[in-house]
């Protein structure tokens, strides 16, 4: 059977993708076409506005502090969307000691989520709800990257819908190319990021596995951090219903 394409491309955005197709350890598949993450989608140009609208996004999760928001917009036409803009709190990463050590960036970065799935507990469990609610979706997640904070709550959905941590893990990864991509394109066109840590940069898989085991062995489970930091049993459900298809396909 064939299966729509993961990555979507657009011309100013490079990190977007379609969370669909994953298996879970139930034996059922997230349903595609439900649920896409992304860097900023503050980028995105008129030109490729048809493919974007064709998706049928109904909903947009924007996970950047106020200031990210103010300093480059909103999605463009977001009047169009029922648009949240949630902030998890966190630490300003590039005040963290980074490693020098290539070999020790999964670790610094696993470090780094779990203190973003700590602090900024309570809105991660909001962007759950959103995501969890039928009536929202199909939803887009973003932040400016599109690699880190919307990689943990990607991780989380993907963990409460019972996605092995090693899939998880790969589909972190794939935002290494398009973070490359994302750097190259602001050097071409003069555009700049806040001076952040090289580790920041990277995407090994190992980061993911990693923040995973710890958050497990915090909280016994996706679930049990979910609930813990405000996500009701019933969302839980609600969230499995509409994103798993429970014929495998």
């Amino acid at each position: 059977m064939d299966t729509p394409p993961r990555r979507l491309p657009f011309s100013t955005l490079f990190n977007f993708r379609d969370l669909g197709g994953y298996a879970s350890r139930a034996g059922h598949t997230v349903r595609w076409r439900r649920l896409f993450r992304s860097d900023s989608l503050h980028r995105l140009t008129a030109a490729d506005g048809t493919a974007f609208d064709a998706l049928g996004i109904r909903t947009v999760v924007d996970l950047r502090r106020p200031t990210e928001v103010d300093r480059d917009g909103r999605v463009p036409g977001h009047h169009r969307f029922t648009y949240h803009h949630i902030e998890p709190d966190h630490a300003p990463w590039e005040a963290v000691p980074a490693p020098d050590a290539e070999d020790a960036h999964a670790r610094w970065l696993a470090d780094r989520y779990l203190d973003l799935a700590q602090d900024g507990a309570a809105g991660i469990a909001a962007a759950l709800a959103v995501i969890a609610d039928p009536a929202n979706a199909p939803v887009a997640v973003h932040c400016v990257a599109g690699k880190d904070r919307t990689g943990v709550v990607c991780a989380l959905t993907l963990a409460l819908l019972g996605v092995a941590d090693d899939d998880i893990a790969v589909d972190y990864a794939l935002s290494a190319e398009a973070t490359a991509e994302l750097l190259c394109w602001l050097e071409e066109t003069g555009g700049s990021l806040p001076p952040l840590p090289a580790a920041y940069f990277d995407c090994p898989v190992d980061a993911m596995r990693l923040f995973l085991a710890d958050l497990r062995a915090r909280h016994g489970s996706a679930q049990g951090y979910a609930r813990a930091a405000g996500l009701g049993a019933a969302e839980i459900g609600a969230l499995r219903a509409h994103l798993l298809d429970p014929s495998g396909r």
